[in-house]
């Protein structure tokens, strides 16, 4: 779990909307499903970023608004979003789902984009490389036109935030999820 504590995440969820601002953040979204995630997968790590990997020390059997708010306190800074997933390369990490929540305006690394994509696509990629089965799942909280990670059968991207998105993720990670879905969730709704 890639929860993004970078300065551009202490915007209002809802972007700038005079007095239909929400009071919610963007970093509370991404610390209260990191928070979740830790609570009810046992396996999981997370890896708070802004422009490297910010430690800090998380109990699972802590409240989730408690680990919540640790995240949320956390130093801000510039949003390097391979910064994660070069951390985890770097020590060989294993798993099966890799879980950003960011607004994904990673600048810090964007000059070393090439030609095959992001510096996450690159990462992303040599961790894949090392867990064939792995899925990435990118929630993006205030969709803008690009994104870090193209979508293909073991990325998928989420723009926006709901209680919905539990349930993508668990039917992305289960395999039910295929390019098509939308298209057949459509198709079942009688007008």
């Amino acid at each position: 779990m890639l929860p993004d504590v970078s300065g551009s995440m202490h915007s209002a969820v809802t972007g700038n909307r005079g007095t239909a601002t929400t009071a919610v953040r963007c970093i509370d979204v991404a610390a209260l499903v990191g928070a979740a995630m830790l609570r009810k997968n046992p396996d999981a790590d997370v890896l708070p970023f802004n422009d490297k990997v910010v430690p800090v020390v998380l109990n699972r059997r802590d409240s989730v608004m408690t680990n919540a708010a640790k995240l949320a306190a956390l130093p801000q800074g510039g949003t390097n979003c391979s910064a994660p997933l070069t951390h985890m390369n770097e020590r060989g990490a294993k798993g099966d789902m890799v879980i950003y929540v960011s607004d994904n305006q990673s600048w810090v690394d964007a000059a070393n984009a090439n030609a095959r994509g992001t510096a996450t696509m690159t990462e992303w990629n040599r961790f894949k490389s090392r867990n064939p089965q792995a899925r990435l799942v990118c929630i993006d909280i205030q969709p803008y036109g690009t994104t870090q990670a193209a979508e293909r059968d073991d990325i998928l991207n989420i723009g926006g935030f709901s209680d919905q998105v539990f349930e993508t993720i668990a039917d992305f990670g289960a395999g039910r999820l295929v390019a098509e879905h939308w298209v057949s969730v459509i198709e079942s709704i009688e007008i």
